[in-house]
């Protein structure tokens, strides 16, 4: 009884192991906080142009601070002065239908997604669990896709979506991607094999079919990757500039990634509303940023593959 509370006290009261300082460590350290502040000095760049007037810029241009802090440049992004004002402090005067632009980029970016992750688990559930004829040679031919160049279907996609006449539209710009995509359909494939087939099996001998078992069992229990997928490829949909820059030509399907170089061409006398155009991109990007920054820790996990024990 003694010995047993002696080695319960020592080990209650031990102390926590600290590691001891290296040179190692340390230089691993600064490298870190140096990669961390080159990674994040870019973004805080663009903030304090974005709150700088833009007509001092170019007099302030080696100032680490705002130079004449001024939220002109997202006053001039949300639509909150008048043309000559706008002129007046170095923008272009023309009125910008940013919320427009931001509910296209919402719209194109859920459509791609919804349908993309929707048809992408149902083609990696069919290549991963059903048995049928020639099934990995089919699989292996549609992972060539990952190999072509996704400029090599701009002009074919261009040709079908002018045919189908959604030249100009919304959908016209979701549709060539919302689908699947040979990426979506790997990396979910690569997570069904690894869930247990007893499970799979026991659902099937209680009468369940394919479909059930897919809907209610497969799905549920693949919440991690899928919404991994779906938060990556909402990244991807929301940063697209080549596809919608050829599709759209009116503010009516125009998204915000394609607005802010229309943004940019809109350039007044005195030289590009630099103010103006990093507020905009600010307010383009702040959307991502938070979203990546909260569901980082389950894009990691998910992308290990851990599948389920």
């Amino acid at each position: 009884m003694t010995t047993a509370t002696f080695e319960a006290t020592t080990l209650t009261e031990a102390p926590s192991e600290k590691q001891p300082f290296s040179v190692g460590r340390a230089l691993a350290w600064t490298f870190m906080i140096i990669v961390i502040l080159v990674s994040l000095f870019p973004f805080y760049w663009m903030l304090r142009t974005a709150l700088s007037s833009n007509n001092a810029l170019y007099a302030g241009s080696h100032s680490i601070l705002p130079v004449q802090f001024s939220w002109g440049g997202f006053q001039r992004v949300f639509g909150l002065q008048t043309g000559q004002k706008a002129i007046d402090a170095g923008g272009a005067g023309q009125p910008i239908n940013f919320w427009r632009y931001l509910l296209n980029s919402v719209i194109v970016s859920t459509l791609v997604t919804v349908g993309q992750v929707f048809f992408s688990a149902l083609a990696a559930y069919a290549f991963a669990r059903l048995r049928w004829r020639h099934r990995d040679r089919v699989f292996m031919f549609f992972l060539v896709g990952l190999m072509i160049p996704a400029i090599f279907t701009f002009l074919p996609n261009f040709v079908l979506i002018k045919q189908l006449g959604l030249i100009d539209t919304v959908f016209g710009i979701a549709l060539p991607t919302m689908l699947m995509s040979p990426f979506a359909v790997f990396f979910l494939r690569q997570f069904f094999m690894n869930i247990s087939r007893e499970v799979e099996e026991a659902a099937l001998i209680d009468g369940a079919s394919k479909v059930r078992v897919f809907f209610q069992l497969i799905v549920p229990m693949s919440a991690a990757p899928i919404t991994t997928l779906a938060i990556l490829t909402y990244i991807a949909s929301w940063n697209d500039y080549f596809w919608p820059l050829m599709v759209s030509y009116t503010d009516k399907s125009r998204v915000l990634t394609v607005a802010l170089g229309v943004f940019k061409s809109q350039t007044p006398q005195t030289g590009p509303d630099w103010s103006g155009l990093m507020a905009a991109t600010l307010v383009a990007a702040l959307p991502m940023l938070l979203l990546f920054s909260l569901a980082a820790r389950k894009i990691v996990n998910s992308i290990g593959f851990s599948g389920i024990k």
